[in-house]
C-alpha cells in the first residue's frame, strides 16, 4: 500500500518531498496496512487552505480511501512552509483505541 501511495502522489503532484510512514502497527486491532502519515511538500499546495490541500490527496488516493486505508494523518506543506517548520512534522498522537 505504501508503494501505491508513493506512485499516486508523485504521479498527481509536483513533489519537492515526501514522506510515507506505515502507522499501522500503532493502532488497535490486526496490523495491516491501514493507517499512514503523509509528509508532504508541494508548490501545488500554494494558495491553497489546509481544506483543499487535504481535498487534493484525497482525490489522489480516492480508491484506497474507500477501501484498504482507515486512516491519514496529512501533513502538507509548500516548499516555503517547509523550510519554515525547519523540516519538522509533529508526532502522531497514540491510538485511542490501545493496542
Amino acid at each position: 500500500m505504501q508503494a501505491v501511495i508513493e506512485s499516486k502522489l508523485n504521479q498527481g503532484l509536483s513533489l519537492q518531498h515526501l514522506v510515507v510512514e506505515n502507522e499501522s502497527h500503532k493502532h488497535a486491532g490486526p496490523a495491516t496496512d491501514s493507517h499512514f502519515k503523509l509528509t508532504v511538500v508541494s508548490d501545488d499546495f500554494a494558495g491553497k487552505r489546509p481544506v483543499a490541500r487535504h481535498q487534493l490527496i484525497y482525490g489522489l488516493l480516492a480508491d484506497e480511501m474507500a477501501g484498504p486505508i482507515h486512516a491519514l494523518a496529512l501533513h502538507l506543506y509548500t516548499a516555503e512552509e517547509w523550510q519554515g517548520q525547519g523540516g519538522q512534522v509533529p508526532a502522531s498522537p497514540n491510538c485511542s483505541g490501545g493496542h
